[in-house]
C-alpha cells in the first residue's frame, strides 16, 4: 500500500499532530471545513499507524450509501490497491470486502446493525465517525452507544470528524463521560474567492456591467444581449411576471457570455429544490440554446446534464 499525502490538502500538514493524538488518546476529534481532505486522508494516517491489523479492521462511517462507495474507491485508488482487498466498503445489499480488508467504509446504519450482532464491536480496533456535525439519528445513536462502550474496550480508538462549529460540543461530551482530555485537531479548509450577485426578477442583467460594451448595463439591440433572449417565445426576464425557469436560463446565459469575455468556457452548477424544478430548468435551457444544446460537435456546444 502506498502512503502518499497530497500537499495541497490542508489535512496533510496536520498529519503528525493527528497521528500523535491517536497514539495518546482514545478519542480524537478532527475539526475542519469541507475540502480539507479529512475523509480521504484520515484512514491512510490510521493505516500507516498500524491500525486495522491483527485480525481487526478500521471502520469508517459515511451518512450516505453513495458516499461510502465513492470514498472507498478514492482511498483504494490513492493507495494503489484493488477495491475489496485492503480497502472495502459495505452498504445495504452490497458488501465489497474480503478477509484481507483492513479499512471498511460503511454507512452509519450498517454499523448500528452490526452492534446487534456484536455489541462490543470486536471486529474493529478503530472507528471513524465522519461528518458527525450532520447529527442524524444514526450518528447520535452511535455516539451515545460508543460513549458507553469505550470504557469497556480501552483498546478501541474513536476518531470523530466535524465541522468547526460543533467540535467543542463533542469534546465536552466525551471529556465529561470519559473523565480525560480529548484533543481537537483543527484543520483549515481550502477557500476560493466567491462573488455573490443578486438579480431580482425584472431587473437588468447584473453581470453584464463587467463585460466590455455593457458598462452601463445591457440594452436590447446590443449583439451579446440578443443571445439572452434569442430563442423564440422566451420572454424578456426583465418583465415583472417572468417565471423562474426563464430567469434561471437567462442567468446561465449571462454566465456563459461573461466567462467568454473573462476566462473562457466554464462549467455552471445550478442547485434546484427538487426533480420537477430540475426538469423545468433543463427544458428552459434547451429551449433557450436550441441547436447549441443538441449538436455536441459544434464549437459553441453547451451540454446540459440533469443530476
Amino acid at each position: 500500500m502506498k502512503f502518499e499525502y497530497p500537499s495541497q490538502l490542508p489535512v496533510s500538514a496536520a498529519r503528525s499532530d493527528i497521528a500523535e493524538a491517536v497514539k495518546s488518546s482514545q478519542v480524537v476529534i478532527v475539526s475542519g471545513q469541507t475540502g480539507s481532505g479529512k475523509t480521504t486522508q484520515l484512514p491512510k494516517i490510521l493505516l500507516e499507524l498500524g491500525r486495522g491489523s491483527h485480525g481487526r479492521q478500521i471502520v469508517h462511517t459515511q451518512p450516505r450509501r453513495l458516499a461510502a462507495r465513492t470514498v472507498a474507491e478514492r482511498i483504494a485508488a490513492e493507495m494503489g490497491v484493488r477495491l475489496g482487498d485492503e480497502v472495502g466498503y459495505q452498504v445495504r445489499f452490497t458488501d465489497e470486502s474480503s478477509p484481507k480488508t483492513r479499512l471498511r467504509v460503511v454507512t452509519d446504519g450498517i454499523l448500528l446493525a452490526q452492534i446487534q450482532r456484536d455489541p462490543k464491536l470486536m471486529q474493529y480496533d478503530t472507528i471513524v465517525i465522519d461528518e458527525a456535525h450532520e447529527r442524524s439519528l444514526n450518528i447520535d445513536f452511535l455516539l451515545g452507544y460508543l460513549t458507553a462502550l469505550l470504557p469497556k474496550r480501552r483498546d478501541l480508538k474513536l476518531v470523530i470528524t466535524s465541522a468547526t462549529i460543533d467540535s467543542v460540543k463533542f469534546q465536552e461530551h466525551f471529556e465529561h463521560a470519559l473523565h480525560t482530555k480529548v484533543p481537537v485537531i483543527e484543520v483549515s479548509g481550502r477557500t476560493y474567492p466567491v462573488q455573490v450577485v443578486y438579480e431580482p426578477l425584472g431587473t437588468a442583467p447584473a453581470l453584464m456591467r463587467s463585460v466590455p460594451g455593457f458598462e452601463t448595463g445591457a440594452m436590447p439591440g446590443d449583439a451579446d444581449y440578443e443571445t439572452l433572449s434569442a430563442a423564440p417565445d422566451v420572454k424578456d426576464s426583465r418583465e415583472p411576471n417572468v417565471d423562474m425557469p426563464t430567469a434561471v436560463a437567462r442567468a446561465c446565459a449571462e454566465l456563459v457570455i461573461h466567462s467568454s469575455h473573462d476566462r473562457g468556457p466554464r462549467d455552471i452548477l445550478v442547485f434546484a429544490s427538487g426533480e420537477r424544478d430540475i426538469h423545468d430548468f433543463e427544458n428552459a435551457l434547451r429551449h433557450h440554446y436550441g441547436p447549441r444544446a443538441i449538436d455536441m460537435r459544434r464549437p459553441d456546444a453547451i451540454e446540459i446534464v440533469p443530476l
